[in-house]
């Protein structure tokens, strides 16, 4: 089903890293959410008014909600593919991150008026009936929540978003859900246990537990959360696949939303190597990035000295130290300035979060390393923090 809706309704739909087919993709998925959950809707309210179950109508504007979100889902991919302006020079690809936010706020203010109405039943608990139209609906509402739920992580997954996956884990939670009201419902009607409040009040909780998630997943990016490993490693790998290219450091990925990246990065090559020769091969690799991965590269020409004995010899000494400590350091910027008594080494580290404060510790470490009978060696470190950022 999923492959026959793309066919028809999305053109070029193998192609997803076009943002016009992106964009396809969620109004797509917005659409067919916003059908299916007021369908939904629509008949659980009937059985939930019939059958005077609270956790039945809790359900039902569960998926009102969803319904709602799948609005929103859909205005925010429609805005997002808007082109930039003087105003917004980088685009508006990053509304569908605030249009998922507005979905998490909803979620949570539908979450907090069914705990009342849940709260309310607890207190004051009523019968309930059953009858097959109602099992009949909540069968047949599990079913096509959990086809929609593989939709939109499919659909998801193809294009790498995290709000048409988020969608498909709420449709997920939204199967278990209203599997806990069935089972309430039978248990009501076979053994007499009038749960029917306290499932509501979980179903609220459950509810308010995925507003809360939803939040924390799209305030992420807005905030500037780690790189993509799979793109900072293909970004890496393009670059170093060009001959003169001898290693990169410092990459900055900033993301502008969905489709909307720009990278800065350090390339390395030998500062004896043609200029005008290195300055082309640096052109390529922006244009490959922007057709390749379609990320806007900007590459800054970092020349090294690749013809000093001693240079390579304290280099790769220091190197060896640094990785004795923690495997994944690294150093880049590596020169010396020779003194008549002295010689400076004079290097970037680059530090994790997670070994913060230990700065002096390696400095004192790698100086002892360092030092010889005929010469001293004094380093000059800068501490870098991982640049490999998403912003």
């Amino acid at each position: 089903m999923t492959q026959l809706l793309l066919r028809l309704f999305v053109k070029n739909h193998k192609d997803t890293s076009d943002p016009k087919v992106r964009s396809a993709y969620g109004k797509l998925a917005g659409i067919v959410g916003i059908l299916c959950n007021i369908l939904l809707f629509a008949g659980k309210l009937l059985v939930g008014i019939l059958s005077g179950a609270v956790s039945v109508t809790a359900d039902a504007v569960n998926n009102l909600t969803d319904a709602s979100s799948s609005v929103v889902t859909l205005l925010g991919f429609k805005l997002a593919e808007r082109p930039a302006d003087e105003e917004h020079p980088y685009g508006h690809a990053r509304i569908e991150y605030l249009s998922a936010l507005g979905v998490a706020a909803m979620i949570l203010i539908i979450g907090v008026e069914l705990a009342k109405g849940a709260w309310e039943k607890i207190l004051h608990p009523a019968a309930v009936s059953v009858s097959p139209v109602v099992v009949g609906v909540l069968i047949a509402s599990i079913l096509l929540k959990l086809w929609m739920s593989l939709f939109c992580n499919t659909l998801g997954k193809k294009i790498n978003s995290k709000a048409l996956e988020a969608t498909g884990t709420d449709s997920r939670n939204d199967v278990l859900s209203t599997l806990a009201v069935l089972c309430s419902l039978l248990l009501s009607h076979f053994l007499h246990w009038n749960i029917d409040g306290y499932i509501g009040m979980a179903v609220a909780l459950f509810i308010l537990w995925s507003g809360c998630s939803l939040a924390k997943e799209t305030i992420s990016p807005l905030l500037g959360e780690s790189a993509d490993e799979e793109l900072v490693a293909s970004i890496r790998d393009l670059i170093l696949s060009h001959d003169g290219v001898l290693g990169i450091h410092d990459l900055l990925v900033h993301d502008y939303g969905p489709g909307q990246c720009f990278a800065s990065v350090h390339a390395e090559m030998d500062a004896g190597a043609d200029p005008l020769l290195c300055h082309d091969i640096l052109d390529d690799i922006e244009r490959h990035a922007k057709e390749q991965l379609r990320v806007r590269l900007v590459v800054h020409y970092d020349p090294i000295v690749t013809n000093d004995e001693e240079l390579n010899h304290m280099k790769a000494l220091v190197e060896q130290e640094v990785k004795a400590v923690e495997p994944t350091l690294s150093i880049h910027d590596f020169r010396m300035v020779r003194g008549v008594k002295h010689t400076n080494l004079i290097f970037d580290l680059v530090l994790p979060f997670s070994m913060k404060g230990r700065e002096e510790e390696l400095k004192k470490r790698i100086d002892e390393r360092v030092q010889f009978e005929d010469r001293k060696y004094y380093t000059v470190i800068t501490f870098e923090s991982p640049f490999t950022s998403m912003s």
